[in-house]
């Protein structure tokens, strides 16, 4: 007889017997306990789109409880755990039980694209010792990465999953997290030279959850989300796990390496599954964009999908208008884009946009915002190279606020430049083990995000990084204006740029790292003169320019670009380049394009 497998089944999008609710939880524990009674939970998809694994919530809080029993054999109450966030059940079990038994668990990245090995194993060293971490777990692929990484940390045991699940239960009873003990620890993705691990309370956690269901996302009944998320970034823990937890959405993963293999399965299990809310930076709706043209004809049906979101990094106008376009005829609503605004430090969002509404875009002159920091509207005659067009990103939360500051720590006026401040019950009340950063980041009960932005209609536009700014004559030049202008050359790798300015001494330069394709050395000289002339345009002072080999770039493991740590691999000569006398150049293409 020929064997037969059977299907795995999904969990129903709602539950038949368990009453809707919307947040309004004081802890994990209760959320889990909660969503338990019905039969919603999460399901992980394989490379081929299937059902690999499912986790019904019932299941989760009852392996979780038991596990948490053999934690609290081995542990102390309000150990932390310092877990490799695999998108898998086995991450999803341990992060609750730890949450059961009173302990702090703090995810660590998946090595995806993080400078190699050395640079992995760095990363999670950070994180082992500045969690003070008791245990550290992860999947036995990654039982070398984790032993290397810890041996700076005495005392640390390194785990994997099935040894952690196989420890013997002694019979002490764990005691779940109160109100007003620590949720987790969420390290920053790495995007400066150290992370800093932010701490979540069980009530400053609960109050952003319910603060999204119910006043973001407007989360009802029927909702079904859908994520290639990290999840060890908050957007994918917070957004994808506990968000939808708290209002007892079903849930369907697909890992992030998958999503970078194949990025028209996020949208084809969307299809099959019919989600409503997604997330994703810009990155992800660009990159599906491109692969648009490898949809089969009935194959995406995007039209169940009521929240397309975008967060974790700059909104790029280009990138939601490329997948309006392309998947329209595949159902895609563009009033379903809801660009929000947010960080770990504020558990995940702080403003949310008028959901259904257009998409707002902002044309900014930028020669007048470099000159005067205000965000003066483009006119008629501004030239195509000189406006940029920034997206709005909504209005604070409800019990939530956000201001705009100058230098002198006044509230700006509506489309004047400043520093993003912002307060509220979702906020942390620091990074653990750094009590000097955590004053710094305080100013009363405002919080600094390290943000520029402008107010619009009441509403928060995000124009860069504060760090990031680049500051030439008195002029104020945004990185991702020439990250973006100088992406668009041919022969360049659509997202591997990367702007910076440097100190030589004699004043700040403008660094510009390009990863180029293969060439002859003619062709790259050629490359090299158009790109200075690009950047001269586009930021109207000339730059180093350097030639990287592909996949030079040093990107977090939310896939955001680390600008400092690209600058510091410029500082120490890491590049394998091509070189040209880089001002001489820029002199002789700016000539040429005069012409």
């Amino acid at each position: 007889m020929a064997e037969i497998n059977e299907r795995i089944l999904p969990t129903p999008t709602t539950n038949t017997s368990l009453e809707f609710r919307c947040g309004g939880f004081d802890t994990l524990p209760n959320v889990l306990d909660y969503a338990a009674q019905g039969e919603t939970g999460f399901n992980f998809f394989n490379l081929r789109g299937e059902v690999d694994r499912c986790l019904p919530y019932s299941e989760l809080r009852t392996r979780a409880l038991e596990l948490a029993g053999r934690l609290a054999s081995k542990l102390e109450r309000g150990d932390r755990v310092a877990l490799v966030a695999e998108t898998s059940p086995e991450f999803m079990i341990t992060f609750f039980a730890c949450q059961y038994a009173g302990m702090i668990p703090a995810p660590m990245p998946m090595p995806v694209n993080l400078g190699g090995k050395d640079g992995y194993i760095l990363q999670i060293r950070q994180m082992i010792s500045g969690a003070r971490a008791a245990i550290a777990v992860g999947p036995a692929s990654l039982n070398e990465f984790l032993t290397e990484a810890a041996e700076t940390t005495p005392g640390v045991e390194v785990l994997d999953f099935e040894t952690l699940f196989a420890l013997p239960d002694t019979g002490v009873t764990p005691v779940p997290s109160g109100p007003d003990e620590n949720c987790y620890i969420q390290y920053s993705s790495g995007s400066t030279s150290a992370p800093k691990g932010v701490i979540g309370t069980q009530r400053s956690v609960n109050a952003n959850l319910t603060a999204i269901n119910r006043y973001g996302i407007y989360a009802h009944e029927g909702d079904r989300g859908i994520s290639w998320l990290p999840l060890y970034h908050d957007m994918g823990l917070i957004g994808f796990v506990l968000t939808t937890l708290a209002s007892q959405q079903s849930v369907d993963f697909l890992a992030t390496s998958d999503f970078v293999r194949r990025p028209l399965l996020w949208l084809r299990i969307m299809t099959e599954m019919k989600s409503t809310i997604t997330y994703s930076p810009s990155f992800g709706y660009d990159l599906s964009a491109k692969r648009s043209a490898r949809a089969e004809p009935g194959s995406i049906d995007l039209s169940s999908l009521r929240i397309a979101g975008i967060g974790g990094d700059m909104v790029r106008p280009e990138a939601l208008n490329a997948f309006a376009e392309a998947f329209g005829p595949f159902g895609f609503d563009k009033n379903a884009f809801a660009p929000s605004y947010g960080m770990a430090e504020a558990t995940l969002a702080i403003a949310f946009p008028e959901l259904g509404a257009d998409l707002r875009i902002d044309e900014v002159d930028m020669r007048h915002y470099t000159r005067s920091g205000v965000a003066q509207p483009a006119s008629a005659v501004t030239s195509p190279e000189h406006r940029r067009g920034f997206v709005s990103c909504g209005r604070a939360l409800p019990e939530h606020a956000i201001e705009v500051r100058g230098e002198d720590g006044a509230p700006c006026k509506e489309r004047d430049v400043g520093r993003i401040f912002i307060k509220g019950p979702s906020l942390t009340p620091g990074y653990f083990s750094d009590p000097e950063a955590s004053a710094a980041m305080y100013h009363g009960d405002w919080l600094d995000t390290g943000d520029m932005g402008y107010t619009l209609d009441g509403q928060i536009v995000i124009t860069g990084r504060a760090k990031d700014l680049i500051i030439i004559n008195g002029r104020n030049i945004w990185p991702q204006d020439i990250e973006w202008a100088v992406e668009k050359t041919e022969g360049v790798r659509s997202g591997g740029v990367a702007a910076f300015s440097v100190d030589d001494g004699s004043g700040e330069r403008i660094v510009v790292v390009a990863e180029r394709r293969g060439m002859n050395d003619e062709a790259l000289a050629a490359l090299k003169r158009e790109i200075s002339a690009v950047i001269q345009n586009a930021a109207g002072a000339p730059a180093d320019v350097i030639l990287a080999r592909p996949h030079s770039m040093v990107v977090t493991s939310s896939g955001k670009l680390s600008r400092a740590k690209v600058r510091q691999k410029y500082l120490d000569g890491a590049f394998d380049e091509f070189k040209v006398d880089a001002s001489a150049d820029a002199q002789r293409a700016v000539g040429e394009a005069r012409v």
